[in-house]
Order: structure tokens, then C-alpha cells, then sequence
């Protein structure tokens, strides 16, 4: 990776400053349980590996209506810094999580989604990547950031892009 410029520097450095971050976390899915989860849970372990907390964690299935209302509930509440939903993204007809979510998005993040496709491309599944749809926004203050359901997808994400950026774009959602 290449050198960051002095002010993108500047602004990681200033952001670390906001420390720990409160994040909830959301699986979308029809097939699996609390107890057969693999990727909520993964989500939840990287965030507080990072220092952050979980506020909350739940599992709905595919049903934008729902998806929508609960994102929409956890906004609300003023203490959630990231939302991270994992599930729903992809073109099956039941796959709606990026429909429930983007219209809450008051600015789009697309370099996320981009970057997301690229690394997924170049590490693990060649072209099927273009099937994803995952992507991000920003909302009342907070990063919502909707993945793929794999336990792959979760970990790539979360470890190589939200992670490095997270406080970086919560500054600039902030300022």
C-alpha cells in the first residue's frame, strides 16, 4: 500500500482519537439460526478484537420491510457509531438487505463496495465478486455497512477495510 498523504495522515491520527465505538450488528437470513450464525458472531469478535463494542446484535430474516424498520430503530437511538449487517446481498429474489438500507443512506459510500468487489476478486473468488452488491452509507452520524452473508466475505471486509477506516470515516461523517 502506498504512503498516505500527509493529510489523509493527519485525519487517522485525529480520528483514533474517538477510541472505543459503540456498533450493533444485524444477520439477514432465512436459512440460518442463533445458533447455526457463523458471520454475526465472526462480525462481532473483529469489532471487539479492534476495541469496540457491540450494543446490540440481532437476526432477522429476509424481509426488507423488517430489515428496514430495525436499521431505521437502531438510528434512532443516537449511540451507534457503525451498523454492520451481514446477509441479503446478493441477486436472489429474496435478497433485499441493500434495498432496506439504501434509502436510509443520506450519502453513499460506494468506494466501499468497490474496493470490497476488488480485494474479493483478487483473493477469493475471481470473478463470482461481480455478484456481490455489498456497500455502505452513512447515516444520522453513523456508518452502516451491509456484507455478503459468508463468513469470508464478513472477515475480508471487516479486517482489510472497514477496521482501517472506521474511525477515519466516522470523523469525516462527524465534522
Amino acid at each position: 500500500m502506498a504512503d498516505a498523504p500527509a493529510g489523509t495522515t493527519a485525519h487517522r491520527a485525529e480520528a483514533q482519537q474517538l477510541g472505543a465505538l459503540n456498533c450493533a450488528v444485524l444477520t439477514v437470513s432465512d436459512s440460518r439460526t442463533a445458533e447455526t450464525d457463523e458471520s454475526g458472531p465472526l462480525a462481532r469478535r473483529l469489532l471487539e478484537a479492534a476495541g469496540h463494542r457491540i450494543a446490540i446484535h440481532s437476526l432477522l430474516p429476509n424481509d426488507e420491510p423488517r430489515v428496514q424498520a430495525l436499521v431505521r430503530d437502531w438510528l434512532a437511538r443516537g449511540d451507534l457509531h457503525a451498523i454492520v449487517i451481514t446477509g441479503g446481498t446478493g441477486l436472489g429474489s429474496k435478497d433485499r438487505t441493500i434495498e432496506a438500507v439504501r434509502p436510509l443512506f443520506e450519502k453513499e459510500i460506494p468506494g466501499f463496495g468497490e474496493l470490497f468487489r476488488l480485494f474479493s476478486y483478487q483473493d477469493q473468488i475471481g470473478t463470482t465478486a461481480i455478484l456481490s452488491r455489498a456497500a455502505a452509507g452513512s447515516a444520522r452520524g453513523a456508518v452502516i455497512v451491509s456484507l455478503p452473508g459468508s463468513k469470508a466475505a464478513v472477515e475480508l471486509a471487516i479486517t482489510r477495510i472497514l477496521l482501517p477506516e472506521l474511525r477515519h470515516l466516522l470523523r469525516e461523517i462527524r465534522r
